[in-house]
């Protein structure tokens, strides 16, 4: 009787892992996700904010990096380093959102120091060069 009864045992695990390994996996997900619909652990439209977020500070930071290259100032230094300014205002765009984010915090940051008397004409000068260089050298490794 025990050997009928764990012959069966045997068979009725070997048929319950063979239909298991048989079903596919996506199957069994696409029926949880099913009956869990509408149960999402970030809803679209937080999506749809966090995007449309991230999307206006990287302009943001476009704008105030591309500011801080187009005064007066920067494009005398730029061309007097022979340095197409314009070029560097064109390869602001194609930096990451990282190093974006650090470059309008310099230059937000310079331009701050330098209104408030705490840097010179001649180092807003080498802050401007070292901005546009360090823009087209990132560029360039690309």
């Amino acid at each position: 009787m025990q050997l009928i009864l764990r012959h069966s045992t045997r068979a009725l695990v070997a048929c319950v892992l063979v239909t298991f390994f048989f079903i596919p996996s996506d199957l069994i997900a696409q029926r949880l996700g099913a009956q869990g619909s509408g149960n999402h652990l970030v809803s679209p439209a937080d999506l749809q904010k966090e995007i449309t977020a991230a999307s206006d500070a990287r302009q943001q930071n476009v704008n105030t990096v591309r500011q801080f290259l187009s005064t007066p100032t920067a494009e005398k230094a730029m061309k007097s380093a022979n340095v197409d300014p314009q070029q560097v205002k064109t390869a602001v765009a194609s930096l990451d959102d990282q190093e974006l984010a650090q470059l309008a915090a310099r230059a937000n940051k310079a331009q701050a120091d330098f209104a408030a008397g705490d840097l010179s004409q001649r180092d807003l000068i080498l802050i401007i060069l070292a901005v546009a260089v360090l823009i087209l050298i990132i560029v360039a490794v690309r």
